[in-house]
């Protein structure tokens, strides 16, 4: 996902400390900015239990308050889901579907910030093939048309329903809902591979309402597994422009598997079932706290979504974050292109930039709400590489950005964990991804429990949820309407004595709600 860009030529100075003195050396390492443009998609006590081969394993809780694994109930062969997505976080991860009778293959991006199943059901210049509803048998439109509005793209069709199987997925045939794309702009991109959506949240997102059953939701009613999925996401480190797609990661529908991740799963409770919405007490750049409001960090809200390509901030966070970075970085005068994301960072092929920056920690409320624990990625999940130029540069782009929409943990983020996505449980676990590994060493920490009580009690009440803000909308509307129409009567009756050909109309617009 690349476009414009800034020119190249521009060369910077670091400063690095030696090892061996207490002096500081300076190291000239050449530095290019190139041309870009980024599409970016867009605990508690007890005994649990973890499935591995469909075997019970009995796991025990830290003794902290926090739960260290799920339970599900063994009715699935995790192992049969493993490896059974593709791509990165540049394209998006995929998942091959089988839609319709005879089935017709497809890869659908995995998206748990929106909640329609939605394919390609016309040509597209950007995509190889599409869902062709006249040749399958058992498609049934519902006559009801649907459009989508994504923080990037948009898309149009139909309603319908029909078969789905997921190769590598839970055993068995569902019928669900689907959404046939029949025209889009800006969601299918030159590069990716994939030729539909699967939106993995809340009923409360779906559109054109809420009564249109998610996906997910009709695989658990309809083949009895447990409400809870989870997700690795294996393309940290990788070129998002490698011209082969890797084994991207694992889609696992019904529990856990535990060879996908090491250690403990911390859980963090989900706030609001619409978007996986949790709360976030603080954030530290290398060891500095930035010592913001915590609903700073939460304002509007803050997600979890494997179909944001960024770790994306609220402006003011976000600007505190670039200044603590380049505080405590050892890169001199940086370009400020390479903060907003137009410019890429080049070194000479064989140098790395990842020990000029520090980690970044994100801490998360505990399902015990005095505790949090604490996410860490390092400078190689957010300093990423993008492309090499004639073989004799290695680029790279700043993997996190500002939001107008509150705070999205994305792909950037979660290529460093196992995310459990405990429906059932109205929580959200993360443990470290068993992928999330280069040169032996992990990318990614993860620790606690620590107290939260030098934080606010609730983070999450910056600002009014979107449900709430339609139902003011609405309410102002009317009061204006009202309003309004007083004052058309006071103004028409009058003028009706003197002149009856006068004619008033009035005229409103619509205002159409982003979902992500």
């Amino acid at each position: 996902m690349f476009g414009q860009g800034l020119s190249p030529g521009i060369k910077e100075v670091f400063s690095s400390s030696s090892s061996s003195s207490r002096s500081v050396k300076y190291l000239k390492i050449t530095l290019t900015c190139l041309p870009l443009s980024f599409q970016n998609k867009r605990a508690h006590d007890g005994e649990l239990t973890s499935v591995f081969n469909s075997i019970p394993v009995a796991l025990t809780s830290d003794g902290n308050g926090l739960s260290l694994a799920s339970d599900p109930t063994g009715t699935v062969n995790f192992l049969d889901m493993v490896n059974n997505l593709q791509g990165d976080s540049g394209r998006g991860y995929y998942i091959e579907m089988s839609i319709g009778t005879p089935a017709q293959k497809l890869n659908i991006l995995v998206d748990t910030g929106s909640s329609n199943f939605a394919v390609a059901a016309a040509a597209h210049p950007f995509i190889t093939h599409y869902f062709n509803t006249a040749l399958s048998s058992t498609y049934q439109s519902t006559g009801r048309n649907v459009a989508v509005r994504y923080t990037q793209g948009n898309w149009e069709g139909e309603l319908g329903l029909d078969r789905v199987s997921i190769p590598k997925g839970p055993n068995g045939t569902i019928i669900v809902n689907i959404a046939a794309i029949l025209s889009s702009e800006g969601f299918f991109l030159p590069g990716v591979n994939w030729q539909g959506i699967l939106g993995l949240a809340y009923p409360m997102l779906a559109r054109p309402d809420s009564s249109l059953e998610p996906f997910f939701n009709s695989v658990v009613q309809q083949l009895g597994i447990p409400d809870i999925f989870s997700l690795q996401m294996c393309g940290a480190g990788l070129s998002a422009s490698s011209a082969a797609d890797p084994a991207g990661g694992s889609l696992v529908m019904g529990g856990a598997e535990p060879t996908l991740y090491r250690g403990s799963v911390w859980y963090t409770p989900i706030v609001e079932e619409w978007y996986y919405q949790v709360e976030v007490l603080k954030l530290e750049v290398g060891d500095q706290n930035l010592d913001l409001d915590c609903r700073e960090y939460n304002m509007d809200k803050a997600i979890v979504d494997s179909g944001t390509t960024l770790l994306r901030l609220p402006v003011n966070v976000f600007n505190a974050v670039v200044e603590a970075i380049t505080r405590s970085s050892l890169i001199q005068d940086f370009s400020s292109g390479f903060w907003d994301g137009t410019k890429l960072a080049c070194w000479m092929k064989g140098e790395t930039p990842w020990r000029f920056f520090p980690k970044l920690s994100i801490y998360l409320r505990a399902t015990n709400s005095s505790q949090s624990f604490r996410i860490t990625i390092l400078p190689q999940l957010y300093i990423q590489p993008i492309t090499d130029v004639d073989g004799t540069l290695d680029c790279f782009r700043f993997g996190v950005s500002s939001s107008a929409n509150g705070l999205v943990i994305g792909a950037t983020v979660m290529e460093g964990f196992y995310v459990v996505f405990d429906r059932a449980q109205r929580r959200l676990g993360f443990a470290l991804s068993s992928c999330a590994v280069n040169g032996g060493a992990a990318l990614s920490e993860i620790a606690g429990p620590f107290s939260a009580a030098d934080v606010a009690a609730n983070c999450s009440g910056g600002a009014p949820k979107e449900p709430l803000l339609w139902v003011i909308s609405y309410a102002l509307m009317a009061v204006c309407a009202l309003i309004l129409i007083i004052l058309l009567l006071l103004l028409v009756l009058p003028c009706r004595r003197r002149d009856r050909s006068g004619e008033i109309t009035d005229e409103s617009s619509l205002v159409r709600h982003r979902i992500k």
